[in-house]
């Protein structure tokens, strides 16, 4: 979903879509709904859905106290930012970023 006044990417804000470059607005289409509605129920992050196959490091969970946890590294930002660890406890399955 793009902005027709500039091509500026749009996202969902109070049901209308605004451009996050001209910060025009449009209506929702019905054909972008399904698209929005997908995006909105995948916010939580799915890097854990095949934990037998990801790497182990001993780190303190910070709410059970276990000392193990599977982790993944994800470039969250612009590519001269560090990249961010997203840990998952291998016991009690909180998962924290450092």
């Amino acid at each position: 979903m793009f902005c027709d006044k500039c091509g500026g990417l749009m996202h969902p804000k109070e049901g209308k879509l605004v451009c996050m470059g001209c910060e025009g607005e449009q209506a929702i289409k019905e054909e972008d709904r399904k698209t929005i509605m997908d995006h909105q129920e995948k916010k939580e992050i799915a890097f854990f859905d095949d934990v037998d196959t990801l790497p182990k490091e001993k780190i303190l969970c910070e709410k059970c106290g276990n000392n193990e946890a599977y982790f993944v590294v994800r470039q969250m930002r612009a590519a001269d930012e560090p990249e961010t660890m997203i840990y998952k406890c291998t016991k009690c399955g909180y998962k924290w970023r450092r």
